[in-house]
């Protein structure tokens, strides 16, 4: 019996480690951020009552034509999910070429990959959500996260129960830019690395590296970032000056996001964290405002949240507890 026991919990362990090891065409950076139950700013934004994920970065050009040639491998651009001036305008990241292999019509411009993708509106981050909950599979951006149906204007619909990736709620994305962490009554800081101070403009090297390294209270906003020929242009994720407390990058500046702002009418979706090509006050916990989920611009791009996942070795416990007790029952 104990024989059985034995080969029960090998056969799960196997074959859970054989699903983890199958490779998804992108990866995602998260950051946790966690102490539920925060209170709120006094802007009356930031209290979260769970724990959650938000990417570190922005969604780069990169991770996106990795989503278009996905979903999009013929070039006949369903639901819109390109926009034509992500490859004619100089501020955008990805290039479509008709004549190229079935999926592989969608590749990044020269030193865009790893800049924020710009030119995407609201339907368009969610349905990366519907593609990441689906499991990064082909045709399957209508259905998961949110209920499409081939919307691409219009009323935003709202997240469906049950998503594991999705747009974050406007208090989810001020938490993870804001908050200082530590505990449930820590407070906010002004900016969102970590300061109440305004982020110093960056400047950018000759392929778009923000000029402030990974450390430092700078931010890229006010047309300071000039490289490719631009002046003012978004540059590369992470390379535009300190985190927030929860460790994620370029919240303050970079490419504006959408977030869904709680109670907001369906006609409109909220957006935070200011721009390359905006002020520094667009840039503060105190700034945020709404545009219709259709709008598509340089400046605005998008991060995804998702539930916290468990860890690799908690699932093997998991699972192979489940198998001694499938064991047992057998007996």
């Amino acid at each position: 019996m104990k024989r059985s026991y034995l080969v029960a919990v090998l056969f799960a362990v196997f074959t859970l480690n054989s699903n983890l090891q199958a490779q998804p065409l992108i990866t995602i950076d998260w950051v946790t951020v966690g102490d539920p139950g925060n209170s709120n700013d006094t802007t009356g934004y930031g209290a979260v009552a769970e724990e959650y994920r938000i990417m570190k970065f922005e969604f780069q050009n990169s991770q996106y034509a990795a989503f278009l040639n996905s979903v999009d491998p013929n070039g006949t651009n369903p639901n819109s999910v390109y926009s034509a001036d992500m490859g004619s305008n100089p501020l955008g990241g990805i290039s479509f070429t008709s004549d190229n292999a079935s999926g592989s019509k969608y590749a990044n411009r020269t030193d865009m990959g790893d800049k924020p993708v710009n030119y995407v509106s609201w339907f368009d981050a969610a349905r990366v959500s519907n593609w990441l909950q689906n499991g990064q599979g082909s045709d399957s951006t209508e259905t998961g996260a949110y209920t499409l149906n081939g919307a691409t204007s219009g009323n935003a619909p709202a997240v469906n129960s049950g998503a594991t990736f999705y747009i974050p709620t406007e208090d989810q994305w001020y938490k993870a830019a804001y908050y200082k962490g530590g505990g449930t009554s820590a407070g906010y800081w002004d900016y969102a690395t970590q300061s109440d101070a305004a982020p110093a403009p960056v400047t950018a090297n000759e392929t778009g590296i923000g000029s402030a390294g990974s450390t430092g209270n700078f931010g890229n906003w006010g047309v300071a970032a000039d490289w490719n020929g631009q002046d003012g242009n978004v540059t590369t994720v992470g390379s535009n000056g300190e985190a927030s407390a929860y460790g994620a990058f370029d919240m303050s500046g970079n490419v504006s996001a959408w977030n869904d702002q709680d109670g907001l009418d369906s006609a409109l979706r909220g957006v935070r964290g200011g721009c390359w090509a905006h002020g520094s006050d667009s840039l503060s916990s105190s700034y945020g405002f709404t545009d219709a989920p259709t709008t598509e611009n340089s400046f605005r791009g998008f991060r995804i949240a998702s539930v916290p996942e468990p860890s690799t070795h908690a699932l093997l416990l998991m699972t192979g507890a489940g198998a001694l007790w499938w064991a047992r029952r057998r007996r």
